[in-house]
């Protein structure tokens, strides 16, 4: 899994990269291995106000559908059209042609809600010991 480090993230696994007022963001390679085959993303048409952690769009995976959270509040200037073709790009390319939407954001303060590549990692080690935890559980339960 890779955290590339020329980016800010969320807790709810988006990363963003900030362009002058323009933020890009999409869905992180840890969110989408862990939502498996994406097959449908409903992104917010372009003028559309955002707020930060609210959500701006959805994320459908073979077995689940998750909420797509504004990493800042804004205007949508931008959204990727490949993707309703084509949206197992999010899967191959999380950080480059799988992006979701550009928007212009309002509050600079916001950003320093935003999480460092490091910061970020921790948050996805956390996430894995909890699943190895879960695991070991399930193997203990299974040999009874």
């Amino acid at each position: 899994m890779s955290i590339p480090v020329d980016l800010m993230y969320t807790r709810e696994h988006e990363w963003v990269l900030i362009e002058d007022d323009i933020a890009t963001f999409g869905i992180t390679d840890f969110a989408q291995s862990e939502l498996g085959d994406i097959v449908f993303v409903e992104l917010p048409e372009t003028e559309t106000p955002v707020e930060q952690n609210e959500p701006a769009g959805t994320i459908e995976a073979v077995k689940t559908v998750a909420d797509l959270f504004a990493p800042l509040s804004g205007e949508v200037v931008e959204v990727n059209e490949l993707l309703a073709d084509d949206p197992d790009t999010v899967n191959r390319d999380p950080y480059g042609d799988g992006w979701m939407v550009k928007l212009r954001f309002s509050d600079k303060t916001e950003l320093e809600d935003l999480l460092t590549p490091e910061e970020y990692k921790e948050i996805v080690d956390e996430s894995g010991e909890d699943e190895i935890e879960v695991d070991v559980v399930l193997d203990e339960e299974e040999n009874e």
